[in-house]
């Protein structure tokens, strides 16, 4: 099988770790052990992942500037898919005793630029603040903020992806038997200009969505959504929790989940479940089980049981 998986956060950084290198390389560790199972499995493998935390970082850092030196939220997207794809890329290659090729592909998206996410931010980046301080920082630096759990952090605009233009260098890496890392933090947002050419916009892609699109693309097999909860939940965080072990699109639509949560990941897994491959939703260290329909939720446009 063709196989996307997605890394949540988790994979790099957890809740309340220090945003350091040597953190997110032991993380990265981990989840190269995961994905390297899935290779071994005989699958072929492509690889996205989040960024959420390491472009916010960045953006802190070009706060530090001059306004007209900070970088935009599309350059600093591309510096963190170079980074975390060199981390995941070296990680993976270790784990599989390169035996076979790894290459993480800078990738930019398209998106809709008159998407109305540009009136409306949504995504979280960058670390969590008590309330007063996400205030001070935002009014200092012209922030949108918004709760995250009991934290706040800023947050900015989230459009839908469209397309993929570096879609043919990926088919080419894929043909030639390369495990590809790309499409990271949602890819680098651009948009098209009137005369057809590219250019970057500030924005960040959601992850799941991006990924969702690629597999779609790419004609996947199966579409992995990881993270650090076992399966999806009804009623979650309540005594009546049930895990749930096989949804349909239009049933993961009914839960309703919040956008903080499994929100993005049911719509993203849904939508690619409608073109014919299946998604399964659960933890890094499941991806294989969840392949073989033992571990955690699997969405398709039909349950099977």
């Amino acid at each position: 099988m063709l196989v996307v998986a997605a890394l949540g956060g988790n994979a790099l950084l957890k809740r309340g770790e220090p945003l350091t290198a040597e953190a997110q390389r032991a993380n990265v560790t981990r989840a190269a052990e995961a994905l390297a199972g899935v290779v071994r499995a005989g699958h072929r493998l492509v690889v996205t992942h989040g960024n959420g935390p390491q472009v916010g970082l960045l953006a802190l850092q070009g706060a530090s500037y001059k306004p007209d030196e900070a970088y935009p939220l599309d350059v600093l997207g591309a510096e963190t898919e170079g980074m975390i794809g060199y981390m995941i890329e070296q990680a993976l290659e270790n784990a599989l005793d390169h035996d076979r090729p790894v290459a993480t592909l800078l990738t930019q998206v398209v998106v809709d630029r008159t998407d109305p996410a540009f009136g409306k931010p949504t995504k979280f980046v960058g670390p969590v603040y008590d309330r007063d301080e996400a205030e001070a920082r935002a009014r200092a630096a012209g922030w949108a903020i918004a709760a995250d759990g009991a934290k706040w952090r800023r947050v900015v605009a989230s459009p839908r992806p469209v397309d993929i233009p570096d879609l043919r260098v990926l088919n080419l890496l894929l043909d030639a038997g390369v495990i590809v890392i790309c499409v990271g933090g949602g890819g680098i947002p651009v948009i098209r200009r009137d005369d057809g050419s590219l250019i970057g916009i500030e924005a960040v892609i959601d992850k799941d969505a991006a990924s969702a699109l690629l597999a779609r693309q790419l004609g996947a097999d199966a579409l992995l959504l990881l993270t650090d909860v076992d399966a999806v939940y009804r009623d979650f965080g309540t005594e009546k929790a049930a895990r749930i072990g096989d949804l349909t699109p239009a049933a993961a639509d009914a839960l309703g989940a919040p956008a903080g949560s499994m929100g993005p990941k049911l719509a993203a897994g849904g939508d690619f479940a409608l073109t014919g491959g299946f998604t399964g939703i659960g933890r890094l260290e499941d991806a294989l089980a969840i392949l073989d329909g033992r571990a955690g939720t699997r969405i398709t446009s039909a349950v099977s049981r």
